[in-house]
């Protein structure tokens, strides 16, 4: 095999990987190919957490046609028992005579051990082909694994100039037919939606994913079906009603309210009957809940990724906390003005241009009559 070869089989093992987005969690999206003879005899990828790991997926279709094959495989095989046994060991039994990985895996109990067990068994291994797009599909287990703490993606839809909503709170709808559907495919492939109060409060929305028909993941079949993500609502004066939509039986998953150590008894009580979980959180500068904590806190309960939806109040304290892993913003081609419209991040903000948060990695795309940024902290850890 050569370097072009080695490219091609591994686009085609990312591209399985992919397969498994939104059922996963917490584990990391893996896709892995089997090639003999310059030809593909067996693929596989993760499909969700507790299942068979794509490269063992992928040997149990090959059988006996392995010996003397190459595997191709996303992320590096691991060495540890964890809800499976190590894939390290049936990978030397399988007869493979070469593994080529796309990068290394950055979970601390495995981080280089694979590699060097099948060096150890004769197994050579090539690491880091197409490696930045392998850590960029799995961005949010690279955050989880390292951290404890969710990749945090804020999302907003706003206008030319900066609008998340009009002076009178309206913001139906800013954003094409086409970014809506984006956003319900990105709530799809993430553990928890959080929001603020205000959210709730002047938009009454659901928080759930809804995929079109014809989109929708299967029950059975190639793919596994989606769950509904988590709705986290930062709510510190308790201002939510216990009729609001996040509680009906049209948005089926938990809900967590978080609130600050002084709500009231009797409006905790009235959302608790909304079965919904209270979680009080200690205030910190600006008066703001502690997200820090926050994030800590979802971390513990294995929520890996968050998906921020607004409003200008949330998305601005995490910024002014730094608490924000990546920026999907997208910006419809309308000027709402209005000194009192609200903008996508507010908070307390940079005092300097010069302390602005800065972004980089971005990516500039059309989504129906919308502009996508895509963008990440340069602080940020995981690219």
């Amino acid at each position: 095999m050569n370097a072009a070869d080695d490219d091609f089989f591994m686009r085609r093992a990312l591209a399985l990987a992919l397969r498994g987005r939104g059922s996963t969690s917490p584990n990391p999206v893996v896709g892995a190919v089997i090639v003999k003879n310059g030809r593909i005899i067996a693929e596989g990828y993760h499909r969700r957490a507790g299942d068979d790991h794509a490269e063992i997926a992928a040997l149990k279709q090959a059988g006996d046609r392995a010996r003397r094959a190459t595997l191709y495989v996303t992320l590096e095989p691991c060495d540890h028992y964890g809800r499976t046994p190590p894939c390290t060991r049936t990978l030397i039994k399988s007869g493979i005579i070469r593994v080529v990985i796309a990068m290394k895996d950055p979970n601390p109990l495995n981080n280089g051990r694979g590699v060097k067990r099948l060096a150890r068994a004769g197994i050579p291994c090539v690491v880091g082909i197409r490696e930045e797009e392998a850590r960029r599909i799995n961005e949010v287990f690279v955050k989880f694994i390292t951290t404890s703490t969710p990749f945090v993606t804020v999302k907003a839809a706003q206008s030319l100039d900066g609008k998340i909503a009009t002076r009178t709170g309206d913001s139906r709808w800013i954003s094409s037919e086409v970014s809506r559907a984006r956003v319900h495919e990105m709530r799809a492939q993430t553990d928890a939606i959080m929001v603020g109060a205000g959210t709730i409060i002047h938009d009454n929305p659901l928080l759930t994913s809804r995929i079109r028909t014809g989109r929708r993941l299967p029950a059975t079949g190639s793919q596994p079906q989606h769950q509904q993500p988590i709705k986290v609502v930062v709510d510190k004066d308790l201002r939510i009603s216990p009729k609001a939509r996040i509680f009906s039986d049209a948005s089926p998953a938990a809900v967590l309210i978080v609130t600050s150590p002084e709500a009231s008894r009797r409006k905790m009580q009235a959302l608790m009957s909304a079965k919904c979980e209270v979680l009080r959180f200690s205030l910190v500068k600006h008066g703001m809940i502690d997200l820090q904590k926050l994030m800590r806190e979802l971390g513990s309960r294995q929520i890996t990724s968050v998906l921020v939806e607004g409003g200008g109040e949330m998305i601005g304290s995490l910024v002014d906390n730094r608490l924000v892993d990546k920026f999907m913003i997208f910006i419809a081609p309308k000027v709402i003005g209005g000194r009192d419209a609200i903008t996508s991040a507010e908070g307390h903000g940079a005092e300097m241009v010069a302390s602005a948060l800065a972004l980089r990695n971005m990516r500039i795309r059309r989504s129906g009559a919308d502009v996508l940024v895509e963008g990440y902290p340069a602080c940020s850890p995981v690219l």
